[in-house]
């Protein structure tokens, strides 16, 4: 699924355009289109499949769960988001100082699990590549080329800058969550959130030995404690056994060699 960076098109995608100027025919008409191509669509694959190898069905079957997924979020629209109503208002597009924009994707998280809109948020912090520059904290030169830093201790220190500053944006969306109120508890306490990295050493891109952050009592993990596994465990084995404390059986995930007994209470 490609990213999406603009934090307008993100609440559209979750609470609809709620554009008032447009009447309420006009709308439905749009709804009843798109259904309509949707269903054109379904149809006319479900009798291809019968013609296609197990390999092509399984692609096939992998396009008609996207399909479907289309197909809820236009229902979800045809009942009008079910008188949701979001808590923020509409961003007016992307903001310019980086703070601004991190908290703004981060609100919208806490929204979308607060109204249940989604139970599962991806968010990259700092693309691979980035050459954005931080001039608000002291440093004007681009992320990724200061990852690369060959040892410079002035180079090190701006990274640090960075890091700190993704941290601190980073807690501040926990203690929201924290501070959010959901059913018997708080969004916290019903949630957990990995934070962490591909890379362990940006001067290198060393993948192993990566540092993971836990945060959470959503997947029942033993919390409050640090710690060191293995030399080459899979970071997979960490994906399946949240799967796991999720509800999700499945036996392996990529090169997973097992679960981490470690994590749970």
């Amino acid at each position: 699924m490609p990213p999406e960076t603009n934090p307008r098109l993100v609440f559209e995608r979750l609470f609809g355009d709620l554009d008032t100027t447009i009447p309420p025919d006009v709308r439905a008409r749009r709804l009843h289109y798109r259904r309509s191509i949707l269903d054109l669509v379904r149809d006319r694959s479900a009798q291809l499949a019968s013609d296609l190898g197990a390999s092509d069905r399984r692609k096939l079957d992998e396009y008609f769960s996207s399909i479907r997924e289309i197909e809820r979020r236009i229902e979800q629209a045809e009942q009008d988001l079910t008188g949701i109503t979001p808590t923020i208002d509409k961003p007016s597009g992307i903001p310019v100082l980086y703070a601004d924009y991190a908290k703004l994707m981060f609100d919208l998280q806490i929204v979308a699990f607060q109204t249940d809109l989604t139970r599962v948020v991806t968010m990259m912090m700092g693309r691979e590549g980035s050459l954005r520059t931080y001039p608000e904290i002291g440093v004007p030169d681009p992320h990724h080329p200061l990852t690369h830093h060959r040892g410079n201790p002035e180079w090190i220190e701006r990274v640090t800058k960075i890091n700190t500053m993704h941290m601190e944006l980073f807690a501040g969306f926990i203690d929201k969550l924290k501070t959010t109120p959901d059913g018997d508890g708080t969004l916290l306490d019903h949630s957990t959130i990995v934070y962490g990295s591909g890379l362990s050493d940006g001067n290198r891109h060393t993948h192993d030995d990566l540092p993971v952050l836990l945060v959470g009592r959503g997947a029942g993990f033993r919390l409050g404690t640090h710690v060191t596994h293995a030399k080459d465990t899979p970071m997979t084995n960490l994906y399946l056994t949240l799967l796991e404390r999720m509800g999700v059986e499945t036996e392996t995930i990529g090169d997973s060699t097992g679960r981490m007994e470690q994590l749970t209470l």
